[in-house]
């Protein structure tokens, strides 16, 4: 009996070692080339709460416990420390009006729900494949970390029909012939008063490399924020890019 729990003691005591680990490796991420860290491994410098005064500099986490850093790792909790949901979001002070590619890691718990604000435009995250969501993305990883990637452009020439921004894959055709307008998208007829053709910045959403969403209705300028709503939610690794320069 004595051999067993020593046996369990040591494998607990493995596991706590390689947590700290990875926590002091997340700490230390070094970014690529050309991107900057929006967040420091450590605290919520640089951040601020929406909707609450509260200085985060240096803080490891909100004053309400609903939002913390743990190991490297911002830690979006489903409840505050009063047992309180709701969405709570989380904001960078700095502002990005220059085009951008950035880059961070989630990972979701069963079924949780998140989001990414981009310059105030939410682009949904969640647990995607286990909600029955994007089931086209065929290396989304379970209780796993995965990549996402967002690359905003200013002032694109952009066609969007039924709402749906078009991608290099679609075929779109409109013609005009006695008096009529007629449009087709990859084949199938379109009603031509649903196309709209506009100049607008555009963010392109990839997750693990794999299409996500296309965002057409980005603002010139703003924040990156991160969002707690339902379902614990962990994001890391969050750096930028100016693609002006």
């Amino acid at each position: 009996m004595k051999r067993v729990v020593s046996l369990l003691g040591g494998v607990a005591v493995l596991a706590f070692l390689a947590s700290a680990a990875s926590g002091r490796a997340d700490q230390d991420f070094k970014p690529e080339e050309g991107f900057t860290s929006l967040f420091n491994g450590k605290d919520l410098t640089g951040w601020f709460y929406r909707g609450s005064k509260e200085d985060l500099e240096g803080k490891t986490q909100t004053a309400d416990g609903r939002i913390k850093v743990e190991n490297g790792v911002i830690v979006m909790m489903p409840r505050d420390s009063k047992g309180k949901g709701g969405i709570k979001d989380l904001y960078t002070i700095r502002k990005f009006p220059n085009e951008f590619h950035l880059r961070l890691e989630f990972r979701a718990a069963l079924k949780a729900d998140s989001g990414v604000y981009v310059r105030g435009p939410q682009l949904q995250v969640r647990d995607f494949i286990r909600r029955k969501e994007h089931r086209h993305l065929k290396k989304f990883k379970d209780d796993d970390w995965n990549t996402l990637d967002i690359v905003v452009r200013n002032k694109v020439l952009t066609t969007t029909v039924n709402g749906k921004a078009l991608s290099s894959k679609d075929s779109f055709e409109l013609s005009y012939r006695d008096g009529k307008v007629s449009a087709t998208l990859n084949g199938k007829p379109v009603e031509p008063k649903n196309v709209q053709v506009r100049i607008a910045n555009v963010a392109v959403c990839t997750c693990n490399g794999e299409p996500l969403e296309v965002m057409t209705s980005i603002p010139a300028t703003g924040g990156i924020g991160l969002q707690a709503e339902s379902g614990k939610f962990e994001f890391r690794r969050v750096r930028i890019k100016d693609l002006s320069k």
